[in-house]
């Protein structure tokens, strides 16, 4: 059952004892004051729907300590460390001073709980009403949006792990599966974690372990997909087996001379797209921020107020997927933020990540107007024309060239020069293909390039970018922490991170509007 706050204190009350010694206008001294007003009882109510058993810790207590976890990036023997011995923490969270703290499980429980309940993120929705209470958010109406990597909190496994890894996972959690494979399989010994022992500067041994590993798999699944199809499996034994036929068909292909049914497999000399990279925490992935810069881990998307730096909507999602990209998890930040009226329209900024097609145009549809920096052209030939050297007519459905050549759009957006460009003076400049020139037009083509001529001739669109831009590289540096240390994830899975970030923005937001003069009336909440 729940548990609950005792309103009187106890004899040795860390903040009725000590509390003149936490710095006034921290985020301790605050939670000390005001933990019972911001996370009440009635927060936590459907986590614990009985009222019989044993009262669980009272939910302002853990509210508090998560927040203050993620706030400081503490792992959870650290948090609870600091609940025992630091004297901010204990007034913080309304402990005695001889109060010997909480057990490190008593937070992964809770994490668990709110994680699978419907509302995971009532923490950061209870700093948001906060936050709205003081009016600090109402008439302004630009919002950025940008997005940092976070580094994953496993091990990035090769091909031959990850093989291994999925087959003792299945061994683990499919019924009858160990006898299976102890029967059937001999590439490996599976009751060995290890990587096999083999001249790894050999290639024919590597591909006959590959080749063997990856039959051993096909076997397995073989055995067991039936089953699963039929829901005769469990979920965590499904997709055991649903993780070991991912694994067995992403990184491989049939060996040289050989059409994929004779049993002989190689590494494939490819990347799959939307590559999973650890079996032990599937949703990690590969990503690219820039051409020389790669990171394995997941994708922090954040909507910010650039005028006072507050985080009005977060998503964590995978690194990589069309799912995740940018463009497409911002628009849904956007359309998802709690507006005080319909018609509350918003300037919306952001970088070239952002400035898709399908991402201007939703915003537009929405009444919202797109202050985002154009991604740059790239010419068929370096130093060539562009689309933009192109004259389209959407009304006529025309295309014109450079040399003043026309053809018709088809059905398919698209644009065949073709024979026109025999001979053309300016060919050099346009094309490099034997056939002519060819063009494929975006579905909202026109809109692109009225953006791309309004960022370069309109000087006061490129100012209101770059007026706002270093209070959301302030925001992005407050969420990565210093040096860089709260990049670092601790947990696993999509759920359980995301879970993390709206803490650490609830945290964030809470410390950003104590700067901004937060406290309460004894009417309400507002800035001095």
């Amino acid at each position: 059952m729940q548990g609950e706050s005792r309103i009187d204190r106890e004899l040795l009350d860390a903040a009725a004892l000590v509390g003149h010694l936490v710095p006034a206008g921290s985020v301790f001294a605050f939670l000390a004051e005001h933990r019972r007003r911001v996370f009440p009882d009635g927060l936590f109510a459907d986590l614990f729907p009985s009222s019989r058993g044993r009262p669980s810790l009272p939910g302002d207590l853990v509210a508090c300590v998560l927040v203050l976890q993620t706030l400081h990036h503490l792992s959870d023997r650290e948090a609870v460390e600091a609940l025992r011995c630091d004297l901010r923490w204990k007034a913080a969270c309304g402990l005695a001073l001889t109060d010997e703290g909480i057990h490190p499980s008593v937070l992964t429980y809770w994490r668990r709980r709110l994680a699978a309940s419907e509302r995971p993120n009532r923490i950061f929705e209870a700093v948001g009403e906060v936050i709205a209470a003081t009016g600090v958010l109402k008439g302004r109406t630009r919002r950025a949006l940008d997005s940092a990597v976070l580094d994953d909190a496993v091990a990035t496994q090769d091909t031959v792990t990850q093989l291994i890894a999925a087959i003792r996972r299945v061994a683990r959690q499919v019924p009858g599966a160990a006898e299976v494979i102890a029967a059937q399989c001999s590439a490996h010994d599976y009751t060995d974690p290890g990587k096999p022992a083999i001249a790894w500067d050999d290639d024919q041994a590597k591909q006959r372990l590959v080749s063997g590993l990856v039959n051993d798999a096909l076997t397995v699944v073989a055995a067991f997909e039936q089953a699963a199809a039929q829901g005769r499996l469990d979920e965590p034994a499904a997709q055991a087996v649903a993780l070991l036929a991912l694994v067995a068909g992403q990184d491989v292909e049939p060996a040289d001379a050989s059409d994929g049914t004779d049993g002989r497999w190689k590494i494939a000399r490819k990347v799959a797209p939307d590559r999973l990279i650890s079996t032990v925490d599937p949703d990690t992935r590969h990503v690219h921020k820039s051409v020389h810069h790669r990171q394995d881990g997941y994708k922090a998307h954040v909507a910010i107020e650039p005028d006072t730096g507050l985080f009005t909507g977060a998503r964590l999602t995978k690194a990589a997927g069309p799912d995740n990209h940018e463009a497409v998890v911002g628009v849904e930040l956007i359309e998802g933020e709690d507006r005080d009226q319909a018609d509350h329209h918003l300037e919306v900024l952001g970088d070239s990540a952002y400035g898709t097609g399908d991402a201007r145009a939703a915003l537009i549809q929405a009444g919202h107007v797109p202050v985002i920096k154009p991604g740059p052209l790239r010419p068929a030939v370096t130093g060539g024309f562009t689309i933009d050297d192109y004259t389209v007519d959407q009304a006529a459905g025309t295309v014109t060239c450079p040399a003043g050549v026309t053809r018709r759009i088809t059905a398919k957006r698209t644009v065949t020069f073709g024979a026109a460009c025999r001979g053309c003076p300016l060919r050099q400049r346009c094309t490099k293909s034997k056939d002519g020139r060819s063009l494929t037009l975006h579905p909202h083509d026109a809109i692109l390039r009225q953006a791309r001529a309004g960022w370069a001739n309109d000087p006061d669109l490129r100012a209101t970018y770059r007026q706002h831009r270093p209070m959301v590289e302030r925001s992005i540096a407050w969420l990565i922490g210093p040096h860089g240390r709260a990049r670092k994830l601790r947990h696993r899975g999509t759920a359980a991170n995301n879970l993390w970030l709206h803490l650490r923005i609830a945290g964030l937001n809470l410390r950003r509007m104590l700067n901004l003069g937060l406290t309460h009336t004894g009417q309400g909440w507002a800035l001095t």
